[in-house]
């Protein structure tokens, strides 16, 4: 067993708006088969999860974020520099516990907890064990399902690119309150069973690369992302960002998202740009409604 303990740390403000828990909640219970378990709400989202991170040489943690596409709530994902001092799923979670995206448009419910640990069984299972003000938000339903997914992403993916779990069988999560099951998440998630990553939860465009705010340093970009549909048709813009902030088109086109298994959803695209500030925007493409945009997935970045 490997288990690593902090004590001691600030809590951190966060501010939610539009996610008020009901005075008199209805529990939802994680105690069924991992894979029939679904979050309320998501019966019309895409139904495929990320696959689970590979294993790299990279000290980056893989840290998973809540963020808004369209009328729906999902995950994305951005790696983060964060200390050696910790296990690697201790790190991640304590990084989505305690910072802020680099991407404005995501955001994250949980507080930085007083107590934070977490260990690996012979079996896969993860079990973490955080004290109970990490939970110290008001959400409803729906995105307290999301905020559980969102540690059992973000702990499988730790592990996972770690190395410190067989990434080739399913992994679960076991989530302990103050060492005790039995805890109501947020005031509506009963924790304490193993949970697997949910279906339906990760973003249906997702940007990879580049992350938000890099630099990159001789104009040449390759942007990598994933969608949720293999083989899908995808569209692309780059947006020149001007200096009081107006953003103008220039560069776009189309990309097919990869059909081979392993590969399932994968796309790049190259660009070369010049020095300035820019904004890559990525979408599904629906050729019976060519002018919309569906699913929204943006980038900012700079090009030096």
């Amino acid at each position: 067993m490997r288990s690593v303990i902090a004590l001691g740390l600030l809590p951190a403000a966060l501010l939610l708006s539009g996610c008020i828990a009901d005075p008199e909640p209805a529990a939802i219970s994680t105690n069924g088969p991992a894979q029939s378990r679904q979050a309320a709400g998501t019966d019309s989202v895409p139904t495929t999860s990320a696959p689970l991170e590979t294993m790299q040489s990279s000290n980056k943690a893989p840290v998973y974020w809540i963020g808004r596409s369209d009328a729906n709530v999902f995950l994305y994902r951005e790696f983060r520099d964060v200390p050696d001092d910790e296990n690697p799923i201790t790190s991640a979670l304590r990084a989505m516990m305690s910072e802020a995206p680099l991407d404005p448009d995501f955001f994250t419910p949980w507080q930085n907890p007083k107590n934070l640990a977490t260990s690996i069984s012979g079996t896969n299972v993860i079990t973490v064990d955080v004290s109970a003000d990490a939970f110290n938000s008001n959400l409803d339903a729906d995105m307290a399902q999301r905020a559980v997914q969102q540690l059992v992403y973000t702990a499988t993916a730790a592990g996972a690119s770690s190395g410190l779990i067989d990434a080739g069988q399913q992994i679960e999560v076991v989530i302990l309150v103050d060492g005790h099951t039995d805890y109501q998440a947020f005031k509506y998630v009963k924790l304490g069973a193993p949970i697997a990553r949910s279906a339906g939860m990760v973003a249906p465009v997702w940007i990879i690369d580049p992350q938000e705010g890099v630099e990159v340093a001789d104009g040449r970009v390759k942007v990598n992302g994933r969608s949720t549909v293999p083989g899908g048709k995808l569209r692309w813009q780059i947006l020149k960002v001007q200096e009081n902030g107006d953003k103008e088109k220039y560069l776009d086109g189309e990309a097919t998202a990869a059909a081979q298994a392993e590969a399932s959803g994968v796309f790049s695209v190259n660009v070369n740009l010049a020095p300035g500030n820019y904004e890559i925007r990525v979408s599904q493409f629906d050729r019976s409604k060519p002018s919309d945009e569906l699913n929204v997935d943006t980038r900012g970045f700079k090009v030096r």
